[in-house]
């Protein structure tokens, strides 16, 4: 039997749903860690933290408030995907520019957190 691999079910900020556009792109704040190199071999990694974000489009509506949307710090926002997963970043903050669009209705938005981690 196929199982479901991909797609959202739903986003929140505190609580409330944002009709969300196509992709939504994240990353939970892993180290990034760097090859060190030297002149004679490969001396190993460095490491640098990393933050947590997601990048995404919302869809406009009369209830959405651009700048209540802007004004958003130390939230909690949970992306529920449709594979069972559902992530979760703390201590968010708006850090986009929040350019949006009429034809399709749409505003950009990045979200910065201090800390994420998924849930099974």
């Amino acid at each position: 039997m196929a199982k479901i691999r991909a797609g959202l079910r739903a986003l929140k900020i505190d609580g409330l749903e944002y009709d969300v556009i196509g992709n939504v792109n994240y990353n939970l704040g892993s180290p990034m860690r760097e090859g060190l190199v030297g002149s004679d071999k490969v001396h190993g990694y460095k490491e640098k933290p990393q933050i947590p974000f997601l990048e995404l489009e919302v869809r406009d509506s009369l209830d959405l408030d651009l700048k209540t949307l802007q004004a958003i710090v130390s939230s909690t926002i949970t992306l529920e995907l449709l594979n069972g997963k559902t992530l979760v970043f703390r201590n968010s903050w708006f850090a986009g520019e929040g350019n949006g669009g009429t034809e399709e209705g749409n505003i950009a938005a990045r979200f910065e957190a201090e800390s994420a981690e998924e849930i099974r």
